[in-house]
């Protein structure tokens, strides 16, 4: 996936100037063009004129017109983003906590068994990896802030039980932990580990939107049976809602798992930990100030040599 992103997205408005530049040109080569008709021989002069005005006229309005562009991308910080490798990451983990993860399609209830292969995810991510813990049901709780100290992760996650919010809302939980990741460095990614049914809050496409143009990918781990299971005071199964998750992981360039059982879900922990998978940033901005001086120095170079002989 690829994307394009500006840091100060406020200087696009410049783009306003394109029609500007446009008129004062001509005005400029119209002015030129009827002081040079002062000569003598005017004949000769539109005879030798007639064809090259045209073509001269239009190339400078090109040189110009990319020039202005390119100095308006520049200053508002355009920055071209791209799904590459690399080995640094820093995680959020989203572990769903509502009442419908106290299924017991696996044993004991999924809510234990996403706290115990996170856990197992905790102990095979290298030493400096940064991991910051939520739990969410209808809103979003946050049990430990972005960190790399082993055991106050791990007593965050032990402490971990569901919570009295009533509904799950995906949509804040992926928001929650994009904002947890603001101040990494590294390659971000949400872990979100859920059985995929939001009903409150945020609506799903415009945390997605949210978290696409912060460039933070989100690995969804749907933990359920394909049969589902029961709850007490539930008579219908809660079965595992699929087509949110695989749409959550697509759209923000991460992985989806299904993960029937605990053996899957230490796999789907298992790859997310060895993924190189991250979105890398291109800053555009210093090639394309060297693009709008290239062209400047043309611009000028053919106004004061060729171009300067007849306008």
């Amino acid at each position: 996936m690829a994307s394009i992103s500006f840091t100060q997205p406020q200087f696009l408005w410049a783009f306003v100037s394109l029609p500007i530049l446009v008129a004062v040109h001509y005005l400029t080569f119209n002015y030129a063009k009827s002081r040079a008709f002062e000569f003598s021989n005017f004949q000769a002069l539109v005879r030798v004129s007639k064809g090259f005005k045209v073509q001269k006229n239009i190339l400078l309005l090109v040189i110009r017109i990319i020039t202005l562009i390119s100095i308006i991308l520049a200053i508002s910080g355009m920055t071209f983003w791209y799904k590459g490798e690399g080995s640094d990451f820093d995680f959020i983990l989203a572990i769903d906590a509502s009442s419908s993860m106290l299924t017991e399609d696996y044993e004991p209830n999924r809510l234990e068994s996403a706290k115990e292969t996170a856990l197992f995810f905790i102990d095979n991510v290298p030493a400096e990896t940064k991991i910051g813990v939520l739990s969410f049901a209808g809103t979003s709780f946050i049990k430990q802030n972005l960190i790399d100290d082993r055991f106050l992760i791990k007593q965050a996650i032990k402490g971990m039980e569901a919570e009295q919010v009533g509904g799950t809302d995906l949509g804040d939980a992926i928001v929650t932990g994009t904002n947890m990741l603001f101040n990494s460095d590294k390659g971000r990614a949400v872990v979100l580990l859920t059985d995929g049914r939001s009903n409150v809050g945020i609506f799903l496409d415009d945390a997605l939107e949210y978290v696409k143009k912060s460039h933070v990918l989100v690995h969804a781990v749907g933990v359920g049976t394909e049969e589902g299971g029961f709850i007490q005071n539930v008579t219908a199964a809660l079965k595992l809602d699929e087509e949110s998750l695989k749409k959550i992981s697509s759209e923000t360039g991460g992985l989806y798992f299904i993960a029937e059982n605990k053996e899957k879900l230490k796999e789907a922990f298992d790859q997310i930990s060895r993924s190189t998978a991250k979105l890398v940033s291109i800053n555009l901005s210093v090639i394309l100030l060297l693009v709008a001086l290239g062209l400047s120095l043309l611009d000028w170079s053919l106004i004061n040599t060729s171009f300067k002989r007849i306008p």
